[in-house]
């Protein structure tokens, strides 16, 4: 088997947003810094790093342009374990005899309707022979393995490998100048993502309210845009802290890893798993504590009482009780923070997860190699012994 893998990614070129984020690109440029040569299908942002088609040999033309069975890979990746992407990975894993890897984030969009009409038809159309194909299914979280679980793949077969964080770009004592531009004076509570209703947000609020929301040296930053901001702004405003919540809109992406360095906590209010864990890991990056709600995708990151604090949905203080412990000791704030960056560099580095994810490709090609090699040594030990009984 050799040690350097022809690597096809295959992506739905019919997906609104591409599936597992950043993984892609960032496991492809792994992958090929280690000297794997890389291609790409489907990747219509066109943003998936891949290697060169290289030159012309013995007249033959490069394969740039060809199609996934002309790249003829050694293994092949694909996104969404019930996609068109994954299908198309399957019928040419088939034809090609080689090892079929899945990567399955668990969905943050699975409620829309549009993503269950897709895994509807995933299912009924071509469900049984991807599942049949697959070696192996990467799920990034326990709701990647959990949803792999319930579409009928084989427990043994799936791995949970987390997705990654640039360490060089979120790191911990970066400044930044966005809070001060929006009169953010002090310690500075975080939220980054959406603001809509029915995600828990209010909690936070009435939280902050009832505990540090009137001092002059704290505040609650909302980091994004969305339907609920007039309904919080309001909240606000009748509780006597519409001075200390400050909305700053979606920052550019060159401003995230000062706002997260200069941040005291990352707040994450979800009442379930439909919640992007992105922000989490660059919080966790940049050595600040996150408070989070306890729902399985959140719980799977953060480490309760080391790295921050999970907060149960179900009870009604308990959003007030985190802040206060929270915010009462400066000390355990400082080790929270420690122990984020520490986890983070733990799970979360891209070097680390390609090392992890290039060994489990080289494993899933050396056995499918493996049932290959024994026929070829068994006939050859037939046919020698034919030889010797033949006088040969």
């Amino acid at each position: 088997m050799p040690d350097s893998l022809r690597i096809a990614f295959v992506l739905d070129p019919f997906a609104l947003r591409r599936k597992g984020g950043e993984h892609a690109p960032k496991v492809a440029s792994e992958l090929l810094s280690r000297g794997h040569e890389v291609r790409t299908f489907g990747d219509a942002r066109g943003d998936v790093p891949r290697s060169s088609a290289g030159p012309l040999e013995s007249g033959v033309a490069p394969l740039e342009g060809v199609g996934l069975m002309g790249f003829r890979p050694d293994v092949i990746v694909a996104y969404d374990a019930l996609s068109p992407a994954a299908w198309h990975g399957a019928r040419c894993a088939r034809r090609l005899r080689v090892p079929l890897v899945l990567v399955e984030e668990g969905s943050v969009t699975k409620g829309r309707p549009i993503e269950l009409l897709k895994r509807w038809f995933g299912e009924r159309l071509w469900g049984s022979m991807v599942r049949r194909m697959v070696d192996r299914v990467i799920a990034l979280d326990i709701v990647g393995r959990n949803q792999a679980l319930a579409e009928g793949f084989d427990p043994a077969r799936i791995v949970i490998m987390h997705s990654g964080v640039d360490l060089t770009a979120f790191r911990p004592g970066l400044a930044s100048e966005l809070p001060r531009r929006h009169q953010v004076d002090g310690r500075f509570l975080l939220h980054v993502g959406r603001i809509e209703d029915g995600r828990g947000l209010e909690r936070i609020v009435a939280a902050f309210a009832a505990t540090v929301g009137r001092r002059d040296d704290w505040s609650l930053v909302f980091a994004g845009v969305g339907g609920g901001r007039l309904r919080l702004r309001a909240q606000a405003e009748q509780l006597g802290i519409g001075a200390r919540v400050h909305w700053i809109g979606v920052p550019r992406p060159e401003e995230l890893p000062g706002l997260f360095g200069s941040a005291t906590a990352l707040l994450v209010a979800s009442n379930g798993d439909d919640v992007a864990t992105l922000k989490v890991r660059r919080a966790m990056a940049a050595g600040m504590p996150v408070l989070a709600s306890n729902v399985p995708r959140l719980a799977g990151i953060v480490e309760d009482g080391g790295s921050g604090l999970l907060v149960s949905n179900s009870e009604p203080n308990a959003w007030v009780d985190a802040l206060r412990s929270f915010a009462s000791d400066p000390m355990r704030r400082e080790r929270w923070g420690r122990r984020s960056r520490e986890l983070a560099e733990q799970r979360f580095g891209w070097p680390e997860i390609g090392v992890r994810f290039e060994h489990l490709l080289l494993r899933a090609v050396q056995e499918r190699h493996a049932p290959e090699s024994a026929v070829a040594a068994a006939r050859r030990a037939v046919v020698g012994g034919a030889e010797v009984a033949s006088g040969g």
